[in-house]
């Protein structure tokens, strides 16, 4: 998500709105589409400052142009249902892209060598390869350590030709029906990404197109030409696939030492197509870049419309023209932006509401109107050191971490705005802020109100302390979608559930709800119980065991079930640690184990389990839900019987909190405990007092680099209970075992009535 911000200044006497933007992301589609015999089209006055320049767009009725675009066409593909062969269940595929035959855009392929890939292919996989959906970086021999973070495939050859060969295969082989187009360039070679995927997204992928900066054969007798592989090409799906029968008559047949020309050859003797610089008014620019050239002070035309500069001799060189071409970038989308604002200004005058109508800042969505009181957005208040609205819902709280870089940055952006718009007539200098207000709208951004005290120097030097009132938006830009491994909701969910001699009471309870829920429903889920026994206990067990009543529950249990089996391990030690248990567990259970860490006030049900098996990603992501705990019965329903209501408390939340203190249920996955214990290692040095200190939670924290999920979660109920704090902990998890204790007692309201009534009590 981007942001920019925009600044409106209040004057007293005649408002001045001031827009400015920092760093807003919009693209233009540069395309003008005709219907009949139009002779011009309509085109955009930012036409010059375009990557493509498009002509007119014929609307072919028939679909038979001859350049494949019949793949377009709907087909009405007829099921006919045999009624003599038995039905047979429909194999669905994963992901609907697939069933219905969509492919990525474009794949990328870096030639280069093992002398360059930990030099220039780290330079291109820094600057470009982020901004395409896969690059691949193709070498003959692999160097002794390969760069992390780059997809390098070697093909243990040496010879461009061969490598070119290979590379080719390579991609037809793996990557011939999941990708449209197909880009492949040298590691000297810097790509301008953006340019080239909307170069890619304006081709039709149903035709063969060979397309680069065209390139005359050593002799030059020939009409036809190769693609010179400095400056990029790019290669159809459905070329590839032509020429993938003749690739080895020409590895044979065609000598040649340049791996860009004999490609070119190959395409040209087996499939007649010669390498094009232009196709359908689209253009592929590019730009030889001259020796000892300083890309700051390059300025032509061609150079800033290139989608392709080569030769690039050192990586520092790569970087400097990524830094380049990303400041081009900006300039034209600032460019854009302000004809867009101004068009919109202009044809607001249209509308029925006038000029009026044009909301401020232009082209940004208006303020959220609420339709009752209980939609209404609450602004918050804030000076320099403190904030009037806490996480803890206490009234005032200290302006912390990143809500005081947050304020910082405004200030600073509004002052730096205020003198941007007024010099060199007056400059402003912050003394202090007055008042400060912000408040998230859904529809628009954060929207700030800061009331300022500037000192005001006049170009005579002359200064006074003013007082002015500022407005600023950062608002919301294009939503990114983060890609995500895939899960699936059938794998197995082994759920732990560590008991003490203090928790047995309750698991009577837990048993109940896993019978149910888990059982019953024939859900993929597999139980274990965790038997800590204190040393007292432990020494006790032949004569009196403490467990002996949970033990009679599981075999009930089991003989109810007769395919059920719930194991349990007993564990003799003076601090249940969640890390030494886990420790334990660990080493019993394969690396592949999803793992539900549970406790046994936790009500176990289907909706959890699926939202277990999705959140927990291995070796990506790890879930730590928040539970939904219910407030002490005796202080939320003190003069009322509880109502049905309450005992179903998993289909309605009511009369409790989130606990954002508890962190004893977690899913993970085996294999990523492991890892993350195996980092830890070289930390505790067999210092065991360490390991009481911790929690699982803080080792993914401190030594996994796994996303760290933390969210509330509906589906996981609690009871009321007060919590055992051991006070052998560390000092922060008995403190939030205490917090934990406290705030779950009753709500502030609640609360506020029990004193209330028990002061009535006393006084009377």
């Amino acid at each position: 998500m981007r942001l920019s911000s925009f600044l409106a200044v209040f004057r007293p006497a005649l408002p001045l709105i001031l827009g400015l933007s920092l760093g807003c992301s919009l693209s233009l589609l540069m395309v003008s589409w005709t219907q009949g015999d139009a002779d011009e089209a309509c085109g955009d006055e930012l036409g010059t400052g375009g990557l493509l320049h498009t002509g007119h767009v014929r609307d072919h009725q028939d679909g038979k142009d001859g350049d494949g675009n019949e793949d377009f066409q709907p087909r009405i593909v007829p099921y006919h249902k045999d009624p003599n062969k038995p039905h047979k269940k429909v194999l669905r595929t994963r992901y609907i892209h697939t069933e219905l035959g969509i492919r990525e855009r474009l794949l990328v392929g870096i030639l280069s060598s093992r002398a360059t890939l930990n030099t220039l292919g780290v330079a291109v996989n820094k600057t470009v390869a982020h901004q395409f959906h896969r690059t691949f970086f193709f070498t003959g021999l692999r160097s002794a350590k390969a760069p992390h973070g780059m997809t390098v495939v070697a093909h243990g050859d040496d010879r461009p030709v061969w490598l070119m060969y290979e590379t080719i295969r390579h991609l037809h082989q793996h990557y011939g029906n999941e990708y449209d187009w197909f880009y492949l360039a040298q590691d000297d070679t810097y790509t301008q990404a953006e340019r080239v995927m909307e170069l890619v997204n304006h081709l039709s992928a149903g035709q063969d197109l060979y397309i680069g900066r065209a390139e005359e054969f050593i002799g030059g007798e020939e009409r036809a030409r190769y693609c010179h592989g400095g400056y990029g090409y790019l290669l159809s799906r459905s070329l590839l696939a032509r020429l993938q029968p003749h690739l080895d008559t020409c590895r044979n047949d065609i000598l040649s030492v340049r791996p860009d020309e004999w490609l070119g050859r190959c395409i040209i003797d087996y499939l007649g197509l010669s390498c094009a610089e232009k196709h359908k008014e689209m253009t592929y620019r590019y730009f030889e870049l001259q020796k000892n050239v300083d890309p700051e002070r390059e300025d032509s035309a061609r150079f800033k419309n290139a989608f392709t500069v080569h030769p690039v001799s050192e990586p520092a060189l790569m970087y400097r023209l990524h830094k380049r071409y990303n400041q081009i970038e900006l300039d034209w989308t600032y460019a854009q932006i302000q004809q867009l604002q101004v068009q919109i200004n202009n044809i607001s005058e249209l509308t029925p509401e006038g000029k009026s109508g044009a909301t401020w800042p232009i082209g940004i969505n208006p303020p959220f109107r609420p339709k009752t009181r209980f939609e209404v957005i609450n602004w918050e208040y804030f000076t320099e050191e403190h904030i009037y609205k806490c996480a803890d819902s206490s009234p005032k709280c200290e302006l912390r971490g990143a809500d005081r870089a947050d304020v910082n940055s405004v200030l600073e952006t509004a002052v730096s705005r205020l003198n941007v718009r007024y010099q060199p007539q007056l400059r402003f200098r912050k003394r202090r802020l007055l008042n400060g207000y912000r408040r998230f709208d859904p529809t628009r951004g954060m929207e700030y109100v800061l009331d300022l005290a500037l000192e005001a120097f006049t170009q005579k030097g002359h200064s006074q302390v003013i007082a002015k009132r500022v407005s600023l938006l950062k608002p919301l830009s294009a939503v990114e979608i983060i890609p995500m491994p895939y899960v699936t909701e059938a794998t197995r969910v082994q759920v732990i559930l560590p008991v003490t001699a203090h928790d047995q009471d309750f698991v009577g309870n837990f048993l109940d709800m896993y019978v149910m829920n888990a059982l019953d429903t024939h859900d993929n889920a597999l139980l274990t119980f965790l038997f800590v026994y204190d040393p007292f206990d432990a020494q006790r067990v032949s004569q009196t065991d403490v467990f002996a009543g949970v033990k009679a529950m599981i075999g009930e249990v089991e003989k109810r079930y007769g395919d059920v089996k719930i194991p349990w391990i007993s564990v003799k030690t003076e601090v249940p640690s969640q890390v030494k248990l886990m420790d334990i567990i660990s080493k019993k259970h394969p690396v592949d184990t999803l793992f539900f860490l549970a406790s046994v006030w936790t009500e176990v049900n289907a909706d959890f389990l699926n939202r277990c098996r999705m959140n927990a990603i291995s070796n990506w992501q790890v879930f730590f839900p928040m539970h939904f705990q219910e407030y002490s019965p005796a202080l939320v329903n003190r003069d009322q019987q509880p109502s049905a209501a309450s005992f179903f408390a998993s289909e309605t939340l009511r009369d409790g909190h989130f606990d954002r203190h508890v962190f004893e249920e977690a899913c993970f996955y085996n294999a990523d405990y492991m890892a993350a214990r195996t980092k830890m290692a070289a930390d505790i040095l067999d210092n065991d007092e360490m390991l009481e200190n911790m929690d699982v939670y803080e080792i993914f924290v401190r030594y996994s680099g796994l996303h760290v999920f933390r969210a509330i979660e509906p589906a996981l109920v609690q009871k009321y209970f007060h919590r055992e704090c051991n006070p052998r902990f560390s000092e922060d998890i008995y403190h939030r075992c205490v917090l934990s204790n406290l705030e779950g007692l009753a709500s502030r309201s609640h609360l506020a009535m029990a004193l209330f009534e028990q002061e009535q009590a006393n006084s009377t």
